[in-house]
């Protein structure tokens, strides 16, 4: 009895271990009771929503849901074809955050549109995103649900735009804005610094929509190394991110490390096969975009 035991225990870990790893250094972040992951929640925000504290019908603020009290269900995991697939309903701003910080990695995963929209975005685009090297409090954006973080932007034709979050700042290869223009990224153009501290505000559109159609599933790729990211669509890399920092007390500090966010923001939106990789340096073919 007890050999078999051991055997089965064996059986197990061994089972466990190939799960979560493959030969090549992939290791899987997805299962379904979520292990790897916490979440925080902010706000229903409604369409009326301008930036402040939200207020109750008496006009006293609201405290957010706060730190893994998913009651509603926003993140869930369901089954298909065998696998995990994350739900994101997007009713309730926040996120889901890896407990584990990453540098130096490359991260996949396939993320799909699904059908639910939520106020304030019942009239929008669907939008939500990945946001890499998190760090620091909950909250720091304009609707309070965030980690000061980069974002690689997933929305409805716009996936691989970057947004800053909070008070961090990066250098995208973009074309030089004019006016009330927004700054468009070009993997041939010199970098641009964006964000806090910086002369250009924190938003770049990617170079090019390389989203899958509708329904079906769009495969996105963040390489992240010594502060240098590339956003990746399809195959297709569609910004090239270098130099990533924060700024604070006037002065800029490396942000090279984190945790990594899925947002919820106003709609519901699929995930499987999101899975990571340490990188010990980076491949040449991602290398030649940083040659300045």
């Amino acid at each position: 009895m007890k050999l078999a035991l051991i055997v089965c225990t064996i059986f197990v870990l061994v089972t466990l271990s190939f799960s979560f790893n493959s030969k090549d250094g992939w290791v899987s972040l997805l299962d379904r009771n979520l292990t790897q992951w916490n979440n925080y929640l902010s706000y229903r925000h409604s369409e009326t929503y301008s930036g402040e504290m939200p207020k109750n019908e008496n006009g006293e603020p609201l405290e957010p849901v706060g730190l893994n009290k998913d009651t509603d269900s926003v993140f869930s995991v369901l089954n298909e074809n065998g696998g995990p697939v994350l739900r994101v309903s997007g009713e309730i701003y926040g996120c889901l955050f890896t407990k584990e910080e990453f540098s130096n990695y490359h991260l996949r995963l396939k993320v799909k549109w699904g059908t639910k929209k939520w106020p304030p975005r019942k009239q929008k685009l669907r939008d939500t995103g990945i946001c890499y090297h998190s760090i620091g409090d909950y909250g720091k954006d304009y609707w309070r649900a965030w980690m000061m973080s980069q974002e690689f932007q997933i929305m409805e034709g716009h996936m691989g735009d970057y947004w800053n979050i909070g008070n961090s700042a990066i250098d995208i290869k973009a074309f030089l804005p004019e006016g009330t223009m927004n700054p468009v990224a070009g993997n041939d153009q010199p970098f641009l610094a964006m964000g806090t501290g910086t002369d250009t505000k924190g938003f770049c559109l990617r170079t090019v929509n390389n989203e899958s159609p509708n329904g079906q599933w769009t495969t996105l790729d963040l390489i992240c190394y010594n502060g240098n990211s590339l956003h990746i669509v399809n195959g297709k890399v569609v910004m090239v991110l270098s130099n990533s920092r924060y700024h604070q007390d006037n002065k800029d500090i490396l942000l090279t490390k984190g945790k990594i966010q899925i947002q919820s923001e106003g709609a519901e939106v699929f995930y499987k096969d999101i899975e990571i990789k340490k990188l010990n340096t980076l491949p040449q073919e991602y290398a030649n975009y940083f040659v300045r």
